[in-house]
Parts: C-alpha cells; structure tokens; sequence
C-alpha cells in the first residue's frame, strides 16, 4: 500500500526543480497533487502525473497574491473535496553584493520566500485541520549557516524555519504537524548553471568547479532532488506521525551541526 493513498496535497512552486520532484513523489504514494506555480509549465507536471496513472490538478498561483492563494486552496477542496497537505517549496534568490542589495529586492525575496509561507499555511489552514493534516515548509542551508552575498535569501530562510518551529507550538493541539526540510547543494539544472559559471569566472573545467563541492560534502555527492523529495514524502506519511517542529538538513553532511 502506498504511504499516501487518498490523501490530497498542494506544492507550491511545482513546475520545475525540486518542487516538480516533489508533487511526482506525492502522486507516486498515491497523493492527488494540486501543482501550482506562476509558471505555465506547472501544466506538463500535472498532465506527466495524470499519464502515470496518478490525480493531479494544475493551479496558475503567484504565491504573493492572496486571491491566488485562495483559490490555489479552493482547487484542492473543489478538484479533491479535501486538503491533507501543504508544501511551501516556491522560493527565489540571487546573489548580490549587501551594498547593492536594494530594499525592492528583498522585499521580493521576503514576499516569495517567508510572506507566502505565511498565507499559504494561513488560509489553508482550516482545510488542514478538519484533516489534521501537515505543512511542510522547504527552507535552505543558506537559511541556517548564512552565506555571503546571499542576506536576503539566507534572512527569509531563516525566518522559514522559525515560523515553522513557532506553528509547530500552536497548530499541535489542533492536530497539525509542521515540519521543515532544508536542502544544501541539491543537483539540478540552477546548480549546473552555478557550476559553470564559477568555471568559466576562474578559466577552470566545470568537473574541478563539482569536485571541490562534492569534497566539501562528507558523503562525496551532491544529493539528487528526488532525495528531497523522499524527505518529504517521510514527513507527510503516518510514519512521522509524532514527528513536528523539525527541520531536517538534507545536504549530504555539508554542514553538521
């Protein structure tokens, strides 16, 4: 039996990345998947779910519109008549040296990346919990080490994981877990383009570029993004039925602390 039959889950920021690897997990364990992203290829992820036997829907959401949000939600209980899962995965970021780092561009970041945390799990949140259901917030390494020329990413980050420990404390008598996975270097298409980048900026190969990352990380790999997703996966299933207020570092060991 799949560990998430007949339950309803909604990924925020699920057109690309790790949030695509995310809503294909949950519908594998048998989750219906609203995928919703401002992007128009949320469509494809939800028609390749559909293809592979599973229920999806595609909802066309800026996570910083609160009609959005609401009718994001309203999909989820019109499309699948209830809602067990929220997984607030859209996020932005750039770096930007501190003294150039505009006020418009962290408010930008901020209303991605912690603002929307907040409504989404906010309106959602009576859905949530006639199911006691879970939230599932998707922070970063960044968010609990820092990073240079990255403040208004790792500030929002952070922010992430506090909030998340916080509704932990308040949404717990209400039968709402929430849990937080922070990923470090994760493979994909964002860390290719960083990877070239820093090789073509230091006139070196990209293959010396990746191995001075993976040496940095104990287990020797730049974990997949299907490894988030398997996280999720854990946190959303009966198995962590007691388990709320965490955040779990999935980073190969990077940072250990």
């Amino acid at each position: 039996m799949r560990r998430l039959d007949g339950r309803v889950a909604i990924v925020t920021g699920a057109a690309r990345g790790i949030g695509r690897a995310i809503a294909q997990r949950l519908a594998a364990e048998g989750a219906a998947v609203v995928v919703a992203d401002v992007d128009d290829a949320g469509a494809e992820v939800s028609s390749m779910i559909e293809r592979n036997g599973g229920r999806a829907a595609f909802a066309p959401t800026d996570v910083t519109r609160d009609e959005h949000v609401r009718r994001m939600v309203d999909e989820a209980l019109e499309r699948f008549g209830r809602l067990d899962v929220l997984v607030n995965n859209a996020g932005i970021g750039t770096f930007v040296p501190f003294a150039e780092l505009t006020p418009d561009l962290w408010d930008r970041i901020h209303s991605v990346n912690l603002r929307a945390v907040y409504r989404c799990a906010q309106v959602a949140l009576p859905a949530l919990v006639s199911r006691r259901g879970v939230i599932l917030n998707v922070a970063s390494q960044s968010g609990l080490v820092g990073q240079a020329m990255n403040e208004a990413y790792c500030a929002s980050k952070g922010g992430v994981v506090l909030l998340t420990r916080s509704l932990a404390r308040e949404l717990g008598p209400r039968g709402v877990r929430v849990n937080c996975v922070a990923p470090g270097w994760i493979g994909g298409p964002n860390v290719e383009t960083f990877i070239e980048m820093d090789a073509a900026g230091r006139n070196v190969s990209t293959e010396v570029v990746r191995g001075e990352i993976e040496g940095r990380i104990p287990l020797g790999l730049i974990p997949p993004q299907d490894d988030i997703a398997n996280t999720v996966v854990f946190f959303a299933s009966p198995w962590a039925r007691v388990v709320t207020g965490q955040t779990l570092d999935v980073n190969g060991g990077e940072w250990i602390g």
